[in-house]
Order: C-alpha cells, then sequence, then structure tokens
C-alpha cells in the first residue's frame, strides 16, 4: 500500500530552556525536523512527505530550507490548537486505501527496520505502534503512596504510528477528548484495535537538553 508521512512538528522549546523551537534546533549541523524528514525520505523516496508546523513558524522553516539548501520534497500544513487538531489538519485531502505515518517531528532516530515492522503490520491488521520494553523497574504512585508494577506488562510507546487511511479519517471524526495523548488513544477510542510492532531504542523524543547531546552520539553511531 501507498504510504504517506505525517509529521507533525509543532513544539516548543519550553524543556529545552531555548527560545528556538526544538524541531528547529541543531543536531550535528542540521536542523533536527530535516534529519527526521530524511529518515522517512531514506526509507522510501517515493512516500509523500507532509509536515504539519505553527502557522507562524512556517516562515522560520523556509529560512532554514533556504540557508541549508535543504531539498527533500515535502508539503506544509498549519497546525491546530493541539496535537489532535494539527493530525486532523494534516490529514486533508488523504483518499481510503493508504497508509498514513503519523511521527513526532522531533524523533530523527526512527530506523529503518522500525519503519519497516510498523508498515507491515499496518498493512496487515489496520494499525501498527512501535514499542520497545522497559528496562527498568517501575512503580505506581497515588496520593503519598506508592506499589510496585511489574514492567513485563508494559511497554514505551514511540511514533510512527501508522494507519490504514479509512482507519484514521474514520478516527479523527470523533470529538476532542483531553486524554489523547497520541494517534493510538485517538483510534483505541474509535472503536479500533491497536496492534503493535517492534520499536527502535534510539528513536528517542527529545524534549531536553540532554536529549540533544544523546542524538548527537546516536547519529554518528547510525551513521557508521
Amino acid at each position: 500500500m501507498k504510504t504517506i508521512a505525517l509529521i507533525v512538528a509543532g513544539g516548543a522549546g519550553k524543556r529545552m530552556n531555548s527560545s528556538t523551537p526544538k524541531q528547529f534546533l541543531l543536531l550535528n549541523n542540521l536542523p533536527v525536523l530535516m534529519h527526521t524528514i530524511n529518515a522517512f525520505y531514506g526509507y522510501d523516496k517515493q512516500m509523500e512527505i507532509r509536515i504539519v508546523l505553527p502557522e507562524d513558524e512556517t516562515e522560520t522553516w523556509d529560512k532554514l530550507c533556504k540557508e541549508y539548501n535543504f531539498k527533500t520534497e515535502h508539503k506544509i500544513f498549519k497546525g491546530g490548537e493541539t496535537r489532535f487538531h494539527s493530525v486532523k489538519n494534516g490529514l486533508e485531502g488523504i483518499g481510503k486505501s493508504l497508509l498514513v505515518a503519523v511521527h513526532d517531528g522531533v524523533r530523527p532516530l526512527v530506523s529503518k527496520q522500525t519503519l519497516e515492522n510498523c508498515i507491515k503490520t499496518a498493512e496487515e491488521y489496520g494499525s501498527a505502534v512501535p514499542v520497545v520494553d522497559l528496562t527498568e523497574s517501575i512503580r505506581k504512585v497515588e496520593n503519598h503512596d506508592s506499589v510496585a508494577l511489574n514492567r513485563n506488562f508494559y511497554k514505551l510507546v514511540q511514533t510512527p504510528q501508522v494507519f490504514q487511511s479509512d482507519v484514521l479519517l474514520d478516527a479523527y471524526n470523533i470529538e476532542y477528548e483531553d486524554d489523547f495523548t497520541d494517534d493510538a488513544s485517538v483510534v483505541e477510542k474509535a472503536g479500533y484495535k491497536i496492534y503493535l510492532a517492534e520499536g527502535n531504542r534510539e528513536n528517542i523524543k527529545i524534549t531536553v537538553p540532554q536529549d540533544i547531546e544523546i542524538a548527537q552520539v546516536l547519529l554518528k553511531y547510525f551513521k557508521d
């Protein structure tokens, strides 16, 4: 099935202690978002790539593309009030019988194998969410008490979350709820089953300053 990459890049720099939106921060001398776009382009050069940006950041993005001579083909869509509304905007004009891979713009280290795992799973089952195992002990905290949980029953969720377009379009017709944290939660709320696929541990979400330093090391590992 044809796959469309829908990359949501609406983050700010608050937790990065930076005035620059985190998707525009430099990672090995190239804005993070450009690395993310290239990850999809490197997997499939025929894949349509859609970028959802806050409306007030599109001019900055245009300037960055010129400054870094970035010519990987992509389309820009206007972001919304929440991630839910941004994804919904990015789905404009998408037809049925396709796959849509919704990805965080600040996850530049998604591997080709993770993309392959998710696309194959979504083709067969309708949805695919990449996950990795927890490696540390976890505890549930409630009020002033905590209790140990069995980490084998839990997974860390990543993106891209891939869905057959019929499923995703139907799911994004429901009303927004505050507890929608990702696309899987929206699709699940709409009554569809979520299937899991193996992710890659390097596929970190750049959120705090240390993440840039970690990503720089991991990017070298990826290239080597």
